[in-house]
C-alpha cells in the first residue's frame, strides 16, 4: 500500500502580516495532483492543520476543500491534531466523517486510537496520537510517574495493544530529539520538551508533524514529513517535498520523495542596489540585504519596483558591521509568551531583562493556564 506523509499545513498562517492563502490552495493543489499520478491509496497529515487554535473561515473552508477532493479519489486521509490545532474543533464531527473514510482523532482518553486496513500482503494498523502535553496524560494515567514529554508519550504507548507481528503505522506531532528545527516552529514552554526516537522502535513506520524541515530521525522510517511550504526566513534553503511510503510486507518498506513548487519562494538576496535591480523582477517573497556604503533613502522603495513582495530590509556595510533590520525583526506570531512578557518588562525597566523569579512565576502561571485549558 502506498502512503502519502504530510504534516505542518499552518493553514491560515501570515509571514509578515501578509495573507498566505492564495500560496497555501495552490500548494494543496499541486498535493492532490500528485496524490493521483503517483497513485496513492492513502493519506497521513500529522498535525498543525491550522496556524490558530480557531482558524479562521477562509483555511477551514480550504482545508474541507482539500479533504474533500482527497475523499473523492477513495482516499481514506488520517488526520491528528497538532500544538497549533484545538483538538476538539479538529475532531468535531469524526464518528460522521469515518464513514467517508476520513479519520481523525478524537478527545484523547489516555490509549492511542487506531484503524486497520488492509491489503495484498495483510493488515497494517494506523496508530494516531495527537500533541500530548504530559498534563493531559496524567488526568488520565494518574498511577504514571509523568514529569515530561517522554515520560507522557512512553505511558501512552504503554496503553497500545501493539501486535508485532503486523505493519503498523504511528502518526504523532511531538519534537523528537536530534531533529533540526527552524524559527517558525513554536519553541519549547514548560512542559514541551523532547522525546528519545527509541520510544517508536515497535513502529513499522513513523509519520511525524512538528518540525518544518523534512528529515529522517536515526532512521528512515522515522520521519518528519516537513512543511509544504517554507515559513520563515530560516527556511530559505529547505528543499519542501511530500514523502511517499510503498509499504509491502512486514519487514519491507521503501520512502522516496516528490519535490513540491510553490506559487512563490521564500527566499534571501544580498548585494548592492545597482546588482539587485538589474536582477529579473521576482514576485517570490524576500529578505534583501543591502551592501552600498552610501545606500540612498529611498533604496526600499525602489527595490519595491522589482520586488513587490520584499518582506524584510536589512543594511549590512562597514559601518553597520551587522544586520541593521530596517523593518520590525520578528512578528508576534513567532514569539513565545515568555520573550513577548520580557521585551514589555525591558521596555518598563530600562532594558534590564526579567529576574529569575520573574520567570518563574510566569511559567507558572502559563502552566496553570494549560492545565485549565485541557
Amino acid at each position: 500500500m502506498r502512503f502519502m506523509h504530510l504534516a505542518d499545513l499552518h493553514l491560515g498562517k501570515q509571514m509578515y502580516d501578509l495573507s498566505l492563502l492564495p500560496d497555501q490552495a495552490y500548494m494543496l493543489g499541486q498535493i492532490c495532483d500528485i496524490a493521483e499520478r503517483e497513485k496513492v491509496e492513502a493519506v497521513l497529515i500529522a498535525g498543525d492543520v491550522y496556524q490558530r487554535a480557531a482558524p479562521q473561515a477562509e483555511a477551514m473552508a480550504l482545508f474541507d476543500s482539500f479533504v474533500s477532493r482527497l475523499s473523492g479519489m477513495g482516499l481514506p486521509v488520517f488526520i491528528i491534531s497538532g500544538n497549533h490545532d484545538s483538538a476538539p474543533r479538529i475532531s468535531y464531527f469524526s464518528s460522521l466523517l469515518r464513514a467517508s473514510g476520513v479519520y481523525v482523532t478524537e478527545a484523547f482518553d489516555g490509549s492511542p486510537q487506531h484503524v486497520s486496513l488492509r491489503d495484498a500482503d495483510g493488515e497494517i494498523v494506523i496508530w494516531m496520537i495527537p500533541f500530548l502535553r504530559p498534563v493531559q496524560v496524567k488526568r488520565f494515567l494518574p498511577e504514571e510517574r509523568i514529569l515530561t514529554s517522554q515520560d507522557a508519550m512512553a505511558a501512552v504507548l504503554r496503553q497500545a495493544d501493539l501486535d508485532s507481528r503486523k505493519r503498523n503505522i504511528l502518526l504523532a506531532h511531538q519534537f523528537v530529539l536530534g531533529a533540526e528545527p527552524s524559527d517558525s516552529e513554536d519553541r519549547s514552554v514548560g512542559g514541551l520538551d523532547g522525546m528519545d526516537a527509541a520510544l517508536f522502535d515497535a513502529f513499522d513506520y513513523v509519520a511525524l508533524g512538528h518540525i518544518h524541515k523534512p528529515q529522517r530521525i536515526g532512521r528512515d522510517t522515522l520521519r518528519y514529513a516537513g512543511s509544504p511550504l517554507k515559513y520563515s526566513f530560516s527556511e530559505a534553503n529547505h528543499a519542501k517535498s511530500v514523502t511517499l511510503v510503498d509499504l509491502y510486507e512486514k519487514g519491507d518498506i521503501a520512502l522516496r520523495t516528490v519535490p513540491l513548487y510553490p506559487l512563490r519562494d521564500v527566499r534571501c538576496l544580498e548585494g548592492t542596489l545597482e546588482e539587485l535591480m538589474r536582477l529579473p523582477y521576482s514576485e517570490d517573497y524576500l529578505w534583501i540585504t543591502l551592501r552600498d556604503e552610501l545606500p540612498p533613502p529611498d533604496a526600499r522603495v525602489t527595490l519595491s519596483t522589482n520586488y513587490p513582495n520584499l518582506m524584510k530590509f536589512s543594511i549590512r556595510n562597514s559601518r553597520t558591521k551587522t544586520d541593521m533590520d530596517v523593518l520590525a525583526a520578528e512578528r508576534m506570531e513567532n514569539r513565545t509568551v515568555l520573550e513577548l512578557f520580557s521585551d514589555f518588562y525591558r521596555l518598563q525597566n530600562n532594558d534590564r531583562l526579567p529576574g529569575e523569579a520573574h520567570q518563574k512565576m510566569l511559567k507558572s502561571v502559563l502552566r496553570a493556564l494549560e492545565e485549565a485549558e485541557t
